[in-house]
């Protein structure tokens, strides 16, 4: 859980220790969307710099870095229920010699008890929220973990990215949205809370919100290397939900986009874009 994961957030659903193919999306998410994730953490109302940081439904780290740079004196508790995540997260620290400012912990936020956070001053959940069965529940453990003034942040996405222009590809006009469709309609029997108005949530569970802010996504393919292979990753995602629910001609051009030794390959294209919203709450605990 993360950042912007088919699955996810927006997001096709996932199995907790599915991490091979998402992990990838993940890492690619968090290099095109670097720039943003930054610009929300500078934005969030803090009355002084957190010290103790959990990033909850951490994935492979988008978030966990983020506030890591953000923030030179903090250490993170990075919360995810897959192990595969998780590993990943500690390389990348290990990597980057920051290590000693992670802790990385394996947990279930659907459980009725979590494990020992800590006293954060500063909770951080991005496209996480939306995969609980429970969400109510998770809102009020966070309120009874955070420091007095402390401040959660809710970061979701509208939907995972759209990557091509209108009219493409040529043979298919129209087939991202019509997949995106498929997907909506998976989605909604698995994550009902998906697309949620987190502020009526978080008010029920005794937080004040003190800011919202939608940041529109739109970043041109030639900005970034990384476009053209999140574009392929989160597509092959993609095609493994709507497969069956697809009619074959639409299949049969995602075939083409995502074979990438062929002429239609989305690779090929230097007309790629990211496109989406990212919607942030920030509540404080009075």
């Amino acid at each position: 859980m993360s950042q912007a994961h088919p699955h996810t957030h927006q997001h096709v659903h996932h199995e907790p220790d599915d991490s091979d193919g998402l992990a990838e999306i993940l890492d690619l998410d968090a290099e095109v969307l670097a720039g943003h994730t930054a610009s929300i953490a500078a934005w969030l109302p803090l009355r002084s710099a957190p010290r103790q940081v959990v990033d909850l439904g951490c994935g492979t780290g988008a978030g966990t870095f983020a506030l890591l740079d953000r923030f030179p004196d903090a250490c993170v508790t990075a919360v995810d229920a897959s192990a595969g995540h998780l590993r990943r997260l500690r390389a990348k620290a290990c990597a980057r010699g920051l290590e000693e400012r992670v802790r990385t912990v394996q947990a279930d936020l659907d459980a009725t008890a979590w494990p020992d956070l800590g006293t954060p001053d500063l909770v951080w959940a991005s496209a996480s929220l939306h995969h609980l069965a429970d969400p109510e529940h998770a809102l009020g453990a966070v309120r009874e973990l955070l420091a007095p003034g402390g401040v959660f942040a809710v970061v979701e996405l509208a939907g995972f990215p759209r990557f091509l222009p209108d009219g493409a590809p040529e043979d298919r006009p129209g087939l991202e949205e019509r997949c995106h469709a498929v997907v909506d309609r998976l989605q909604t029997e698995h994550m009902p809370h998906r697309g949620a108005d987190w502020g009526p949530m978080l008010t029920a569970a005794g937080f004040t919100v003190e800011g919202l802010r939608t940041v529109a996504v739109d970043i041109e393919g030639t900005g970034s290397e990384a476009v053209g292979p999140y574009a392929l990753a989160g597509l092959r995602r993609i095609r493994g939900a709507v497969a069956t629910s697809l009619n074959p001609e639409d299949l049969t051009a995602l075939d083409g986009l995502l074979d990438t030794n062929g002429p239609h390959s989305i690779l090929r294209r230097d007309d790629l874009v990211v496109r989406t919203e990212r919607t942030v709450w920030a509540a404080r605990r009075t």
